[in-house]
């Protein structure tokens, strides 16, 4: 089950939406050749940082964590968290979302799948309070 992300908005956000896969081989007269092998990007990459908050947030999201990775599982983001603040066709990247076509024959996905791609990272500021750092990849898994 997909596990979402608490209810805390970031003091800044990091997004890079990745690359085409794709791989250039040069030959020994100089000749390059580019073999591009998709039309999606992957890599992705989403960190978030939070600063001064509670130690009950800074649970949450460890819990959080606990919960995603030991079952290998994926984070929801909703306009309330990761993705609070962005407007537009970035957000598509950020939220998962079933779009439903006109002729209502299909339903497409849009977005990405995000996984932890290591543990927050948390630094205590002064009592009660700390940063969090948060680092996530964009997955492109099958639903």
């Amino acid at each position: 089950m997909v596990q979402l992300f608490p209810s805390i908005r970031p003091s800044s956000r990091n997004f890079n939406p990745g690359t085409y896969p794709s791989t250039t081989f040069e030959s020994l007269d100089g000749t390059k050749t580019h073999l591009r092998y998709g039309n999606t990007r992957v890599n992705a990459s989403l960190n978030l940082s939070f600063s001064n908050i509670t130690d009950d947030e800074v649970g949450l999201i460890l819990s959080n964590y606990d919960a995603v990775m030991s079952v290998y599982d994926y984070v929801r983001f909703t306009d309330a968290n990761g993705s609070a603040g962005i407007e537009g066709v970035a957000t598509g990247y950020f939220l998962r979302k079933e779009i439903h076509d006109a002729a209502g024959s299909g339903k497409t996905k849009l977005g990405l799948k995000w996984r932890y791609s290591g543990p927050p990272t948390v630094t205590s500021t002064f009592k009660g309070r700390s940063n969090v750092s948060c680092s996530f990849v964009g997955c492109l898994d099958s639903p």
